[in-house]
């Protein structure tokens, strides 16, 4: 293991990572296992390059928004010119879905829409900078606002249909936490058709320990889904009829509500007064949607199997929605840093692992079902600093920084020895570094 280095070292070799990474208009999201542009990634790359260049974050989300659907979705990958990834846009085939762009080639799902915190860093990076660069900023904000409201009304609408203040999933990719055991039921009534295409994984080519990766019949799970949604064209109402995966994300929902608190606020410095309401109308749906999940067993929120009618119960990071919207009562909190999660005394740092280490289930080693993620400690440190918890802000960054202080910037870490896993030089991971370094 590496030395563990200063802050300001740390800083260099997190820049360094970014610059390596860095493909001219976008990042890709790492240097071998993730060639291309990921949606969710972008949104926090762009955070730490903000710390950076005020102009090349402006330009990765100038990018993504190159590749928005007609519709408003936002696609989950953007490919680059390189290759090397399965599945790549040749098994997406999203040529056939009538609102996908003509120039760009995308998946055909979306992520967690984060990119509004990234904006608001931006805009806050430049006004400090002053000049040229805030007028830049200010520029980019006008400019894109637009789509950034399209992109949440989507998200409102086609995956909301009932308002209930859920966003709907059609995969589990979408939610970022690809294979959590948030997903273990209604992926287990996924049943891949006997024409699924036969296929070929990149990514085990990429790790130390491929039991660090979901299985292979996971992998057809997943691939089934892409080609059912492929079938019907990406269509939004089609694809509610037929897919076979459909789960309101609680945690999703959560992200939905606090990114258009966010986007009300630049909605109410650019003078859109009856857009920045809507938003907060949004907001106020979606955080009482999350609310509206918690479990009385557990105190935590829960995801809804659409197609069972039925919660899902699993204990996960993800859990803690009611804490990153603001709409827990003081429960969560003492949860989060209790003894099942962020204080249990078998940690190597306090910081919130993918699966609670006192759940049986918990695989240390193994992308969603056990590690902790840094991306995930900076989103919550984020939303604490927001609620006016700088306590509990600050040590949420310390302990990341002291996880990190091996400038490897994994993927992932294995929560007991704190050793990075996954993908090294992870973009995301050397960003959100950044900004936690940052005055």
């Amino acid at each position: 293991m590496r030395v563990p280095v200063s802050g300001v070292g740390l800083g260099d070799r997190a820049a360094e990572v970014l610059r390596g990474n860095d493909l001219g208009s976008m990042t890709a999201a790492a240097p071998r296992l993730y060639p291309h542009m990921w949606s969710w990634d972008s949104g926090l790359i762009a955070v730490g390059l903000a710390r950076l260049s005020v102009p090349r974050a402006i330009t990765e989300l100038r990018t993504l928004l190159r590749a928005q659907w007609s519709t408003g979705m936002i696609p989950h990958i953007v490919f680059s010119a390189g290759d090397g990834y399965f599945p790549g846009p040749e098994r997406w085939g999203t040529e056939s879905a009538a609102a996908a762009p003509r120039t760009v080639r995308t998946s055909g799902i979306c992520q967690p829409p984060v990119h509004a915190l990234a904006v608001r860093r931006i805009l806050d990076a430049g006004r400090a900078a002053g000049g040229e660069i805030r007028d830049q900023a200010e520029a980019f904000v006008r400019e894109t606002f637009g789509s950034w409201l399209a992109w949440h009304r989507w998200l409102a609408g086609a995956r909301d249909p009932d308002r209930r203040g859920l966003v709907e999933i059609y995969h589990g990719w979408e939610s970022g936490m690809d294979n959590s055991p948030r997903w273990d039921r209604p992926y287990a009534a996924v049943v891949p058709g006997d024409d699924l295409p036969g296929f070929v994984r990149t990514d085990l080519h990429h790790v130390g320990d491929v039991h660090e990766r979901p299985t292979d019949d996971e992998y057809g799970r997943y691939l089934w889904i892409v080609e059912q949604l492929r079938r019907v064209r990406y269509d939004d109402a089609a694809a509610r009829d037929v897919v076979g995966f459909r789960v309101a994300d609680v945690f999703m929902s959560a992200i939905l509500a606090v990114a258009s608190d966010e986007l009300a606020g630049l909605g109410d410095e650019l003078g859109r007064v009856d857009d920045a309401a809507e938003l907060r109308e949004l907001a106020a749906r979606f955080r009482a949607g999350v609310a509206s999940t918690v479990s009385p067993t557990t105190g935590l929120g829960r995801d809804l199997d659409r197609r069972s009618g039925r919660w899902i119960e699993t204990e996960t990071v993800a859990g803690f929605a009611p804490l990153f919207c603001g709409v827990d009562d003081g429960t969560q909190r003492a949860l989060f840093w209790g003894e099942r999660w962020c204080g249990h005394p078998a940690l190597a740092h306090p910081l919130p692992p993918s699966v609670s280490p006192a759940d049986p289930g918990m695989r240390p080693r193994t992308y969603w079902r056990g590690p902790v993620w840094p991306i995930v400690s900076w989103l919550f440190g984020w939303a604490l600093e927001r609620q006016g918890d700088d306590d509990g802000a600050r040590r949420l960054r310390e302990a990341s920084l002291r996880q990190l202080a091996d400038g490897d910037f994994g993927e992932y870490y294995e929560p007991f020895t704190g050793e990075p896993l996954g993908s090294l030089q992870q973009s995301w991971t050397a960003a959100v570094t950044l900004d936690w370094l940052a005055p």
